[in-house]
């Protein structure tokens, strides 16, 4: 009998593993959820992509210091980016509603010229199906996901260029 509640142990936990770690989303398109902008107004993450624009999703927190330092990297290089491929960017913090409330002085301080959203629910964070950030999606001009990447290590925003230049056809 012990070899048969150890059995179903087993297998309620990797069921459980199993169901928990499936992607929410066909593989390459963003999902319909919910999130808010900094002024808590309730917008739909699908009004902001695929509308002929090639789009970059940066998931961060302002307690993650390597989100920070990726954000700010992209900052010296983004104008150059909107010129060159018409790109926007979107940066998608999963701070809890505390942690929101620091967040526009943040952004000021630091003069990110982003779309800055908050997914406090971590609502599209888990349709998306990831656990860290920085969390980087890039979507091409229909709205699709055809890139990603997880952390951040200096350079890795020259490596996101090179795939901005081939969504936006450059």
């Amino acid at each position: 009998m012990k070899h048969f509640f150890a059995i179903l142990g087993v297998f309620v936990l990797l069921s459980a593993f199993t169901f928990n770690n499936t992607p929410t989303t066909d593989g390459n398109t963003l999902p319909s959820v919910d999130v808010k902008t900094l002024d808590g107004k309730k917008v739909n993450i699908q009004d902001f992509v695929g509308k002929g624009k090639v789009t970059v999703i940066s998931f961060w927190a302002t307690w993650c210091s390597p989100c920070k330092r990726e954000l700010d990297a992209i900052a010296e290089i983004y104008p150059d980016w909107q010129e060159e491929y018409d790109v926007e960017l979107l940066a998608v913090t999963i701070d809890d509603a505390r942690g929101v409330a620091k967040v526009p002085a943040m952004v000021a301080a630091k003069g990110w010229d982003y779309t800055v959203l908050s997914d406090s629910k971590q609502e599209l964070q888990r349709a998306l199906n990831f656990q860290t950030v920085p969390q980087t999606f890039l979507l091409n001009a229909e709205g699709e996901i055809i890139y990603t990447h997880s952390g951040y290590s200096p350079g890795d925003e020259y490596e996101l260029e090179e795939e901005i230049k081939k969504a936006a056809g450059k």
